[in-house]
């Protein structure tokens, strides 16, 4: 997809600062965090959002919550996993992403 962000970042256009990276998954730091600890985990194929997850997906799901998992053991005091889906849910960018969250107390509920 040419006017994806994170495709863009997936070839390399972009620089990102790396944190895992697998044969289809990368997972880097947000560029503007909102905990200590921000990373974005991304499939490198182009998927929308969750809702567009198909059963043909799940390898690739397992993958994409095992680097997410392995970020968040890192973290000291608990971490929070997310993924918006959709505009009103806060999603800018049109790839599916996890944010793994963590570093400072975290409140329920949130948004």
């Amino acid at each position: 997809m040419n006017d994806c962000l994170f495709c863009s970042i997936v070839s390399g256009e972009i620089p990102a600062s790396v944190r895992a990276e697998t044969e289809n998954v990368l997972a880097f730091d947000d560029v503007n965090p909102v905990a200590p600890t921000h990373v974005l985990v991304i499939p490198k194929r182009h998927i929308e959002s969750a809702a567009q997850i198909e059963r043909a997906d799940d390898e690739l799901l397992g993958e994409l919550f095992g680097v997410a998992a392995g970020i968040g053991m890192e973290i000291n005091g608990g971490w929070r996993l997310v993924s918006n889906v959709g505009e009103n849910a806060g999603q800018s960018v049109f790839h599916l992403h996890f944010h793994v969250l963590g570093g400072r107390t975290m409140n329920w509920p949130p948004g």
